[in-house]
Formats: structure tokens, C-alpha cells, sequence
């Protein structure tokens, strides 16, 4: 198995509480918030990682270097920013395009069960699956709806709802998917512009997983995670 994170998030909003490190790197419960995402990928097999990297890089790769517990570390190091679509797009160039990888969002653990979303994405015979986490009395996210067959309908913006299922920040993809339809692109979303803009086009089935789930991106819930994770 083989994985992608997307390390190379500024953290804006962290800022009054983090700002001298990549927000991946921002500690938590003593060790940088990357190392848990990385014992979550030990746990389940990966063999290889593409760490895609940005802001203040060097960081990263002192910490980290080339092996990570056995893990193979690799770095896609991004001169500029290029959005979460053009980061996963320039790491994966010359990767075999029918390869399968597992993207995950640097500053998001949600500690579900990845043989179930890789079952599930070949099962479905997908072009991508999403790990989907059901949530209660939230505003922060946006919706997914699926039909019956768990084929990805709409991405509903954020909004308040008692109940419903979000994005998690998981995904199981083809090297080759974005290359299909962004071939030329250097700066694009891959929430926006690939999930919701060619939902149509692309087969996106979205499998509601178990797990703790925390998103380090507000102050709030980058305390909380320290707390939790102790």
C-alpha cells in the first residue's frame, strides 16, 4: 500500500497558537501532529509514503529524513503553492498511472479502518472512495449525500446539521485519475475543481467509516486533539 499526505498546509488560522512550524508539524499531545498520521499508516501495511511538502519544507525533512519507523519517505517539494489538486497531481508525475494510493489531509486523523475503504474501492470498482465519518450537531463541514448504492450524489456546502455524514480526508485514488482530467494544470482544488465540479464524470463512492476523527485547523480543535491524543 502506498500513501500520500498532503503536508504543506501554512495554518493560517493556528497562527495565535502555532506559528514557527508547517501546521503538520504543530505539537500535539508532545510529538508533532505528522507522527500520528504516520503510526495510523504503520498500523495498516503502507510500505511507501510521498510526503507532499511546502511551507517551510526543511522542517519536515530534518525531522523525518528518508525512513519513518521502516516506512520509505519520499518528498514533493512545492516551489509554490499549488492547491491541494496540483500538490496531489505534481507528486504523483511518473507514478504508474493504474497504481492505487491513499491521500490523507496533513492536519486531519480520523483513525478508521483503511483495508475497509481499499476493499470497498475495488469492490465498487470506483474511481475514487471516500472515508466518510457520520457527525452530530456540527457547522464546520459540508455534507456528502450518496444514493442507495453509496455513489457520491453532492457535496453540500458547510452548514449547520443535527446530523449527516462529512468528508473525512481519506481518499483511495489512481495515480492516473487527476492526470485525466487536469493533465495541464499546475493550481487547482482537488476538493472544488475534481470532487464537485466532475462528480458527474467521475465515480465517487463514499464508505461511512468508525474511528476518532479531529481536524487540527482551528484552535479550538488543535486543544482538543491535545487533550484527546495524550
Amino acid at each position: 500500500m502506498k500513501a500520500l499526505i498532503l503536508a504543506g498546509g501554512f495554518g493560517s488560522r493556528l497562527q495565535s497558537v502555532v506559528s514557527d512550524v508547517p501546521k503538520p508539524m504543530a505539537p500535539v499531545a508532545g510529538r508533532p501532529f505528522l507522527e500520528h498520521l504516520l503510526d495510523q499508516c504503520l498500523q495498516y501495511g503502507y510500505e511507501e509514503i510521498i510526503l507532499s511538502v511546502g511551507y517551510k519544507s526543511e522542517i519536515i525533512i530534518q525531522h523525518f529524513g528518508e525512513n519513518y519507523r521502516g516506512i520509505k519517505l519520499n518528498y514533493a517539494i512545492e516551489k509554490e503553492a499549488l492547491g491541494t489538486g496540483g500538490a496531489i497531481r505534481f507528486a504523483l508525475e511518473g507514478q504508474d498511472s493504474s497504481s492505487v494510493w491513499t491521500i490523507l489531509n496533513g492536519d486531519t486523523l480520523f483513525s478508521c479502518n483503511h483495508h475497509q475503504l481499499q476493499d470497498f474501492y475495488a469492490t465498487k470498482k470506483a474511481d475514487m472512495a471516500i472515508a466518510l465519518k457520520r457527525m452530530q450537531h456540527f457547522d464546520r463541514y459540508g455534507l456528502v449525500i450518496c444514493d442507495a448504492d453509496k455513489r457520491v450524489n453532492a457535496f453540500l456546502e458547510k452548514q449547520y446539521a443535527d446530523e449527516g455524514l462529512i468528508n473525512a480526508g481519506i481518499y483511495m485514488l489512481s495515480a492516473g485519475l487527476i492526470q485525466q482530467y487536469f493533465e495541464n494544470h499546475e493550481k487547482f482544488s482537488f476538493e472544488k475543481d475534481l470532487m464537485e465540479k466532475k462528480l458527474l464524470d467521475v465515480k465517487i463512492y463514499g464508505l461511512e467509516l468508525e474511528g476518532y476523527f479531529i481536524d487540527i485547523g482551528i484552535p479550538q480543535d488543535f486543544e482538543k486533539a491535545n487533550m484527546d491524543l495524550i
